[in-house]
């Protein structure tokens, strides 16, 4: 027996390294460790036992087989119905806010007592040699207990207090959510708009390139024009051929990026019918003070900056209450049947008990009052970044007014270009035309012609964003693209 003590003692001596050696080690999951051998390995992942399984893919709500019959002529508040319906962040924000709302009536359930039944039973033994007889008993029967809060110095109604302005700053996070959505479609539906119009620009701008030749050409082979003139008059409709190309590109480029801003594939066969109107002339009726104040009254990220600032003073009076007496009142009741007994036979009994407590706490480690500290801390952040906020807010208010300002007055400038650069192409040409002009002088008014046309087309296009980027800093823009703060301003759409 010694010696089998002995040998096991070895044994078990030999053992207790290996056993702290794989105590110390990674774990291993499907034979492969955890983690890499070192700082400077690639961590080598486990043989797949079966192929990966792909993941789901996730339908859009509107595909685009469900609005075929209008996919060839999109107007700006269908986009912008298709992008929020379609769009993951929209539908987050929302499921955020139903979250938060949620927690905000389980919070109010603290203002009410807790009731809980209970059904048990129990099986008793009573024998051996001292007792005169072997027992068998079963208790068995329900009650239930009561627990309510009575008074917690507000900690209770801060809990409440702090889940509401959670569920507000939800909700206010969600309409931000929404605008930032509706700005970021708007402003892709206008730049495709604007691609479009540049777009026929430079076709028309082509065709008279390519007429300019043929008039070098013509004046050329009977005589009244050099070589150079056609050579000149060729490169200028070579370089029209490029900006052409060039603005092609761009069409097919924010075309897609208007589809994926609809939740779309970039490649999906879709078209808006866009057409380049005036501008209004009254543009926006308020002042920049005037928007200011709206913004700072209703914008939904400001609101819900200050909702969270709420939310954390309310925590922070609930963390002073935990420093502070609290009165909970509890009960209990039920009844207990017992059968099997050889004296008495079976019987019941009812209990009932009902208790008030005063907890005081005495000392818990200084642990509460480091809490409130922090949660006072915290209150005051919170407070800071929703004045930070504000000041950002009157920022982005007073450029995005300046902005708009200078918008229309470049529609107003550009407008005048166009209407000299206009003039002095039908002057040359005609100059040209009747032998008295040069042909550079035509070509360069052409091609003052040709940005001049551009420069309308993205000036008046501009002013569209520039009125939307308005509205969101304002905070006002409308679900389906609709801008309170031009009414009279329509969109640049046109019936096909």
């Amino acid at each position: 027996m010694q010696m089998l003590s002995r040998r096991r003692r070895a044994q078990l001596a030999l053992l207790l390294p290996l056993i702290a050696g794989c105590a110390a080690a990674p774990p291993h999951t499907r034979g492969v460790a955890g983690v890499a051998p070192a700082a400077d390995r690639f961590w080598t992942p486990p043989a797949a036992k079966t192929a990966p399984v792909e993941p789901a893919a996730t339908a859009p709500a509107i595909p685009p087989e469900a609005i075929a019959g209008r996919l060839a002529n999109l107007t700006l508040a269908e986009v912008v119905d298709v992008a929020l319906a379609n769009s993951p962040v929209t539908r987050a924000a929302w499921a955020d806010a139903k979250a938060a709302a949620a927690a905000y009536g389980s919070a109010r359930g603290d203002r009410l007592p807790t009731i809980d039944g209970t059904i048990g039973a129990t099986r008793t033994y009573t024998g051996g040699p001292a007792a005169e007889a072997e027992e068998y008993a079963t208790a068995y029967g329900p009650g239930a207990t009561l627990s309510w809060k009575v008074l917690d110095f507000g900690g209770r109604g801060g809990r409440i207090e702090a889940a509401r302005q959670a569920m507000l700053a939800a909700d206010w996070t969600h309409n931000a959510v929404l605008q930032d959505a509706i700005f970021t479609v708007e402003s892709a539906f206008y730049r495709y708009a604007g691609a479009k119009a540049v777009l026929e620009a430079n076709r028309l701008s082509y065709a008279e390139a390519e007429s300019s030749v043929v008039a070098a050409e013509t004046r050329h082979d009977v005589g009244l024009a050099t070589i150079a003139d056609v050579l000149q008059a060729r490169t200028a409709r070579a370089q029209a051929k490029l900006d052409l190309q060039a603005t092609e590109g761009q069409v097919r480029t924010t075309r897609g990026a208007l589809a994926v801003s609809m939740g779309f594939p970039a490649n999906v066969p879709y078209d808006v019918q866009i057409g380049v109107p005036d501008v209004p002339v009254e543009g926006v009726s308020q002042e920049v003070d005037a928007l200011i104040a709206r913004a700072v009254a209703g914008r939904p990220d400001l609101l819900a900056a200050q909702a969270r600032a709420q939310a954390a003073s309310a925590r922070a009076r609930t963390a002073r209450s935990d420093l502070l007496p609290s009165l909970s009142l509890s009960g209990s009741a039920g009844r207990t049947w017992t059968d099997g007994q050889v004296i008495g036979g079976d019987e019941y009994k009812d209990r009932a008990a009902g208790t008030l407590a005063l907890n005081l706490p005495l000392f818990g480690g200084f642990s509460g009052r480091h809490d409130l500290a922090k949660a006072r801390a915290e209150a005051d952040a919170a407070a800071e970044r929703a004045r930070g906020l504000r000041q950002q807010v009157v920022y982005e208010i007073f450029v995005a007014h300046s902005d708009f300002l200078t918008a229309g007055e470049r529609v107003r400038t550009v407008d005048e270009l166009m209407a000299s650069a206009r003039q002095s192409e039908e002057v040359a040409r005609g100059r040209y035309q009747e032998g008295v002009g040069d042909i550079l002088d035509l070509l360069s008014a052409q091609r003052a012609l040709a940005e001049a046309r551009a420069a309308q087309v993205n000036a008046r296009l501009g002013w569209y964003i520039s009125l939307a980027q308005l509205a969101r800093d304002a905070g006002v823009l409308g679900l389906h693209g609709e801008n309170p703060l031009a009414p009279g301003a329509l969109h640049p759409e046109v019936e096909k």
